[in-house]
């Protein structure tokens, strides 16, 4: 849960992170680890799909949109809970894959968290679009935090960056 309110924020605590409340609702939605995976995708380059059979090195399986398809074990990748859903820092995730990934910056960046980690670096997708979270509350906001106590943002590296220069 947050360190700190997310109202010093202001308006952009909405493109920051997510509400408490919702990461609660994240908690309590049931998830098959063993049966639930990510397939290759033409369109989408990953698909969710639900694991029907696995027999001798092929896997059968059902995705989102209600195709079976019969692959190499090797080509499917394992999913994360729902809890790590829209996650800040990437380097968390139980299964660090490129599907995870790109799962993970596509559902930040349908929601304008435009901001990520990735372990030591600060990931970035371009919003093309003004967002609400460049104003000088924002950098205040930041001031003087721990990069674990705020949402991801380059104010964040920033201001520890400084703040270790001065140190």
């Amino acid at each position: 849960m947050s360190l700190f309110t997310m109202d010093d924020f202001g308006e952009a605590a909405d493109f920051l992170r997510k509400s408490d409340k919702e990461l609660m609702v994240l908690q309590t939605i049931a998830f098959d680890g063993k049966k639930r995976c990510w397939v290759p995708d033409d369109k989408e380059a990953y698909m969710e799909a639900e694991i029907l059979q696995s027999v001798d090195g092929k896997v059968t399986v059902e995705t989102k949109s209600g195709k079976t398809l019969t692959l190499k074990e090797d080509d499917i990748q394992q999913m994360n809970p729902p809890k790590f859903d829209m996650i800040e820092d990437m380097a968390m995730l139980t299964n660090l894959n490129e599907a995870s990934v790109l799962s993970n910056l596509r559902r930040r960046y349908s929601n304008w968290m435009i901001y990520t980690y990735s372990g030591l670096f600060c990931v970035t997708v371009n919003p093309y679009k003004w967002l609400p979270v460049y104003s000088a509350s924002v950098v205040g906001a930041y001031k003087g935090k721990r990069r674990s106590e705020a949402p991801p943002h380059i104010y964040s590296i920033a201001d520890n960056a400084d703040n270790d220069m001065v140190r």
